[in-house]
């Protein structure tokens, strides 16, 4: 499948918070209509994604002295999680432009900033071609970049790239010969460059999250950052990378609970309950309660993650960065608990009919538990508690 190389339409310009949330709360009604359809189907959401970032909500994040609407990340995180309330597979799909984004503030020159802000402010999509693999672990890469003048060339193999199908511009992290990391924006019709449409996970389904091939992939120097620079300083980058993955959890979690309660409701009684209406039940009344406060719990605390993150934004240091960390941290670890909670609970609550094919409720469990592997919870818990306890702050990187 082959994208554009530009946007098919111009991005809406959005002005400011309230008008971010407007628009999408609008899109996530639309796109709620068929999620269930197009996961069973395993359909791309081409339309849906094209609508999604004309809408302007994919450069909500730019400064406002870059054209953008600069809004906050309390506000960014509610936008995601609508969306990923309707589906989570368009709430995912630009969390990687979006931290790209953050990295170009972060590390890139004031002429690439206002090159490829521009670009997402038309409606431009970033890709992604980070993760491998095969390396040792996610933070090892073995795609490499070697520079020649005015000239670089990126050669490797690339897995997990979200949305890279649907892209205009790949960025893609390849190391130099001193290991340290840089980012290339590979155009997508560069000739050297490849996606491959194999994601066939059991969740996330509709993400494109496919592999990339470079080979012998030329871009003019202007065209690569050193994205090493977002972690040798503490910035807000980790943070940000992973409150966007609990706002998608988060939106599952609420998605999966509203199903709870509509499906709970058409339940028949137990035998020995003696009462007329599912939704009668003592227990599942009870249920519902424990699902409710901890999925509004949930939304509670990643508010105060995306508190912490502006906070870092606005005020860079080992210690407001620590703290973003620890903050979003303890929204990773209850988003994805809350999340697989009430996509699991949902069935045992509406009862046996809730599992035929034609309500495809298992989506939502098959979503969060795909989605929440990305980094896990365990080393969530470890980080809080090292640092509660040892005054340990968190190593920086993209995973915390």
């Amino acid at each position: 499948m082959t994208a554009p190389a530009q946007p098919s339409r111009s991005a809406h310009l959005i002005q400011n918070d309230a008008q971010a949330i407007s628009v999408a709360r609008a899109l996530a009604q639309r796109f709620a209509v068929e999620a269930a359809l197009r996961d069973r189907e395993r359909r791309l959401p081409r339309a849906e994604l094209d609508e999604f970032s004309a809408s302007g909500l994919w450069g909500i994040t730019i400064p406002k002295e870059y054209g953008g609407a600069g809004v906050s990340y309390a506000t960014l995180v509610e936008v995601i999680k609508l969306i990923s309330a309707a589906d989570p597979s368009l709430g995912q799909l630009p969390q990687n432009h979006l931290g790209v984004v953050d990295i170009l503030l972060q590390t890139a020159s004031e002429e690439q900033k206002r090159h490829y802000f521009a670009k997402v402010l038309q409606g431009y999509r970033f890709g992604n071609a980070f993760s491998e693999a095969g390396s040792k672990h996610v933070g090892a890469f073995e795609t490499q970049i070697r520079f020649d003048g005015e000239q670089a060339q990126i050669d490797g193999e690339k897995f997990y790239c979200t949305g890279a199908l649907f892209a205009h511009i790949v960025p893609a992290v390849a190391v130099d010969e001193h290991n340290q990391a840089h980012i290339a924006f590979i155009e997508r019709d560069n000739p050297g460059l490849t996606v491959i449409d194999s994601w066939d996970g059991f969740g996330q389904r509709t993400t494109a999250s496919g592999g990339v091939s470079l080979k012998a992939v030329r871009v003019p120097r202007s065209a690569v950052i050193p994205a090493h620079r977002a972690f040798d300083q503490p910035t807000a980058d980790g943070p940000i990378s992973q409150i966007i993955q609990a706002a998608v959890d988060t939106g599952i979690a609420v998605a999966a609970l509203e199903d709870a309660k509509h499906h709970a409701r058409q339940s028949r009684p137990w035998i020995d309950s003696g009462l007329d209406h599912g939704w009668q039940d003592p227990f599942t009344i009870a249920a519902i309660g424990d699902l409710e406060w901890r999925v509004h719990g949930t939304e509670a605390i990643l508010a105060k993650a995306a508190e912490a993150v502006d906070q870092a934004l606005a005020q860079p240091g080992e210690d407001s960065v620590a703290q973003a960390s620890l903050v979003v941290a303890q929204a990773k670890v209850l988003s994805a608990e809350s999340a697989l909670l009430a996509a699991s609970k949902l069935f045992e609550l509406a009862g046996t009919r809730s599992v035929s094919g034609k309500y495809n409720l298992d989506r939502h469990w098959r979503n969060a538990r795909t989605h929440t592997l990305h980094d896990p919870a365990r080393w969530k818990y470890h980080l809080i508690g090292n640092y509660l306890l040892n005054g340990i702050k968190p190593a920086r990187h993209a995973w915390n």
